[in-house]
C-alpha cells in the first residue's frame, strides 16, 4: 500500500499525536512510514500541518501539492487553506468545528463557513464532514477530537488501515489512564463514518 496523508489544523488540536498514531498503526501492519510537520505559532493557535507518507519510494516526508491521497482537516479554515495539497481523486475528512483566526477575532476579516464548505465540496466528492468535538465530548473529553477523526478516516475506508491496528497503537503510545477515553473516541468516529458511507451507497 502507498498512501500520503495530510493533517491540517491549529495548534493544540493534537495533529502531531494523530500523525504518530497513524504511523504506529501502519508500522504494525508492516509498512514503512515517513512523517514531518510544518508548524507556525502553534502555541498561539497558529497553523499546524502534519505529513504522513506510508509506503512508496519517495524519501521525502513532505507531500507535494496535489498529491495527498487523504486529508484530515481538524478545523474548517485550515482545511481550505491546505486543500491544494489534495490529489484530484483525494479523500477528505473534516471536523466542522470553527476556530477563529486572529484576523477574524480582531474584526479584520470574516469567517464565511458556507463558502468554505462549498469550496471543500467543489474540491472532492469523497468528503465526510462531522462534528468531531461533540463526539469527543460524548466520549469523555474534547481533547480526543484527533482520535475521533482518525476513527472516521478508518471507518469510512478512506484510510486503509484496520481498527485493531489503531487500538493497538493507542495502547502503545497513549498513557494507560487515557486508553478507555481514546478507544471510545476512535470507535465513535469510526462507527459514524461507517454509517455515513453506508447511507450514501
Amino acid at each position: 500500500m502507498k498512501a500520503d496523508i495530510l493533517i491540517a489544523g491549529v495548534g493544540g488540536q493534537g495533529q502531531i499525536l494523530a500523525s504518530r498514531l497513524i504511523g504506529a498503526a501502519a508500522i504494525l501492519e508492516g509498512y514503512t512510514v515517513r512523517t514531518g510537520e510544518t508548524i507556525g505559532m502553534s502555541q498561539r493557535g497558529g497553523s499546524v500541518v502534519s505529513h504522513v507518507r506510508i509506503g512508496g519510494e519517495s524519501k521525502s516526508a513532505t507531500i507535494p501539492f496535489g498529491q495527498a491521497d487523504l486529508m484530515i482537516g481538524f478545523e474548517l479554515c485550515e482545511t481550505v487553506r491546505n486543500i491544494k495539497r489534495l490529489s484530484e481523486n483525494g479523500r477528505l475528512i473534516v471536523n466542522t468545528q470553527r476556530i477563529n483566526p486572529v484576523t477574524v477575532s480582531l474584526g479584520m476579516d470574516e469567517y464565511d463557513t458556507n463558502a468554505m464548505e462549498d469550496a471543500l465540496r467543489n474540491a472532492t466528492s469523497n468528503l465526510i464532514m462531522l462534528d468531531g468535538y461533540t463526539l469527543a465530548r460524548q466520549a469523555g473529553s474534547v481533547k480526543a477530537v484527533n482520535v475521533v477523526l482518525l476513527g472516521a478516516a478508518v471507518g469510512s475506508g478512506y484510510l486503509p488501515l484496520s481498527r485493531d491496528s489503531f487500538l493497538e497503537a493507542i495502547e502503545e503510545i497513549i498513557p494507560q489512564r487515557f486508553h478507555n477515553l481514546n478507544y471510545a473516541a476512535f470507535n465513535s468516529g469510526h462507527d459514524l463514518a461507517e454509517r455515513m458511507i453506508a447511507e450514501n451507497t
